[in-house]
């Protein structure tokens, strides 16, 4: 199953804002998608992966999660962790 990247965040987050040109630079420079979700609009995503904070970037493998974090994440950790899930 294809490796699959998802940031959930919400408006008005100081460290989703942050977060955004990281993920257009990963994204960018693998070739991936970095799926962006907003909880406040899309509720049903808090209870189904337990989110507490945003950003909460979620790395699945197929359906399987693989990797979390639950804070702003520095474009070189991001990057290692989604060619470890095998980009």
């Amino acid at each position: 199953m294809p490796v699959r990247v998802v940031c959930f965040n919400q408006e008005g987050c100081m460290g989703c804002e942050e977060q955004a040109p990281i993920n257009r630079e990963v994204s960018s420079a693998l070739g991936i998608e970095i799926k962006e979700i907003d909880v406040l609009k899309n509720r049903e995503y808090i209870g189904k992966y337990g989110l507490h904070v945003t950003p909460t970037i979620v790395i699945f493998d197929g359906e399987k999660e693989v990797k979390r974090f639950e804070r702003v994440v520095h474009r070189e950790e991001l990057e290692a962790a989604i060619r470890e899930a095998g980009i």
